[in-house]
């Protein structure tokens, strides 16, 4: 089985003085931005650049590393394992037009409360992790 490093971001923002999070339509499906992490590159500057990519929000900072994630799946035949490093990171005060990376299969970004994103987020690993940022965003 091939192993897979990669790495995200749950990105917020506060709205009206509520938490909103960044999610992405990849596939079809609601999830997080997140993807490899490259050669010599540190796993937080592979979750920024990931999230800036499949998001097009610039600017953004790491507020906390939040936890990691493991999945198993089969592609063209082949087996992997992908751990995922998860990080809570700051919009900081972005309010402009969000811009999915379409030659990753993002078709849409989408703004929402966190107990939406819980709802609607379609892989039961990222509920965890959006549950894990609500932990962090309300300390």
């Amino acid at each position: 089985m091939q192993r897979i490093k990669a790495a995200g971001g749950v990105l917020f923002r506060y709205k009206d003085s509520l938490a909103e999070i960044l999610l992405i339509k990849r596939n079809g499906f609601w999830d997080l931005p997140k993807g490899k992490v490259e050669n010599r590159e540190s796993i937080e500057k592979a979750a920024m650049r990931e999230v800036e990519e499949e998001t097009g929000v610039k600017n953004i900072f790491i507020r906390s590393y939040l936890c990691e994630t493991y999945h198993e799946y089969v592609q063209k035949g082949k087996a992997y394992g992908k751990t995922t490093y998860w990080y809570l990171m700051d919009a900081n005060g972005f309010d402009g037009d969000t811009k999915p990376q379409t030659e990753e299969g993002i078709t849409e970004t989408e703004w929402t409360h966190l107990k939406k994103a819980f709802t609607i987020a379609h892989f039961d690993n990222l509920k965890s992790v959006i549950a894990e940022a609500s932990k962090n965003l309300y300390k």
